[in-house]
């Protein structure tokens, strides 16, 4: 779990991705030679902070957000939010402006937040909780397991993926905004349309810890029922634990992808967890594994 955890510390919040982006590309030269499959590496200013990863004769393309949820400090030391995070009074932040290191606690003040600091803040400066990794027999919990645990996943199926497309998205937890043209490059180049989502969901009434990770079969957005039975059906001749989702709420870089103006097949498969956008997310250790044996067994399938 050492490279979660190092994950997990990375300062990354929608927009302000380039030091994750930073993070991946020396992790992925430092170890690609060791891989089963060495590929194609793409990126640059054309993608943003966005990286790609391009393994044999694609079929299927694996997206994961880099970005996490965070603030933007705006006038004396008001902290606006980005994405949703979940806010305690409390809570601790951390960043870096031009005067250097920043790090102080949520208060709130009548229908504003606020970070406690002992001088003004650079305004626009982006903040993200304090981490404190912690892990026990069953669970790993920290801020930012979504979607640092989407990226591990991604960085693990890596080792033995003979085929397949491994896309590092930005921007998914304040809207979107990549992608739509990573969509379009790979579909253009490539001729791949159809996608498993590597990300993080939700403990709910009927998705429980250490039952095995969560096939959405719907959030605010709905794929294709045709898809999603195809990858069930594939399923269902493994040994997998793994719990179907049904939900009203929530969504993914699926949803963007259903949202562009191309053919994209996608169903969002991840493990879930409690305390969500805070800095006590919990996953179970399960889940985890099963949401890992779940890629490497559909991927070489689809």
């Amino acid at each position: 779990m050492q490279l979660l955890e190092k994950l997990c510390n990375v300062h990354a919040p929608s927009g302000d991705e380039s030091q994750m982006t930073s993070f991946l590309l020396n992790y992925i030269n430092e170890n690609k030679s060791k891989w089963l499959v060495k590929p194609k590496l793409i990126y640059g200013e054309q993608f943003h902070d966005s990286v790609i990863l391009v393994f044999g004769k694609p079929r299927t393309a694996v997206f994961s957000h880099i970005d996490s949820i965070g603030f933007s400090v705006g006038y004396n030391n008001e902290i606006i939010k980005i994405g949703g995070p979940n806010v305690t009074e409390g809570d601790c932040l951390v960043g870096q402006d031009s005067q250097g290191y920043v790090e102080g606690n949520i208060y709130k003040d009548k229908s504003a937040i606020f970070i406690k600091f002992n001088r003004k803040i650079d305004r626009g400066t982006t903040l993200t909780f304090k981490v404190n990794f912690r892990e026990t027999n069953d669970y790993i919990q920290s801020a930012y397991l979504d979607n640092r645990l989407g990226v591990y996943n991604c960085l693990q199926i890596a080792k033995n993926l003979k085929d397949g497309i491994i896309v590092f998205s930005t921007y998914e937890e304040h809207g979107g905004g990549s992608v739509g043209f990573l969509g379009k490059y790979i579909y253009e180049t490539y001729n791949v349309r159809q996608a498993l989502i590597s990300d993080i969901t939700w403990i709910t009434s009927g998705v429980f810890h250490g039952k095995g990770c969560a096939i959405s079969m719907r959030d605010s957005g709905i794929p294709r029922r045709s898809y999603v039975n195809r990858i069930l059906k594939l399923l269902s001749k493994s040994k997998i634990d793994y719990q179907i989702e049904v939900e009203s709420a929530g969504g993914s870089d699926g949803n963007q992808l259903q949202k562009s103006s191309y053919p994209w097949d996608w169903c969002f498969v991840g493990a879930a967890e409690d305390n969500v956008h805070s800095p006590n997310e919990k996953v179970h250790k399960k889940d985890i594994k099963s949401m890992y044996k779940v890629y490497n067994y559909l991927l070489p399938r689809l």
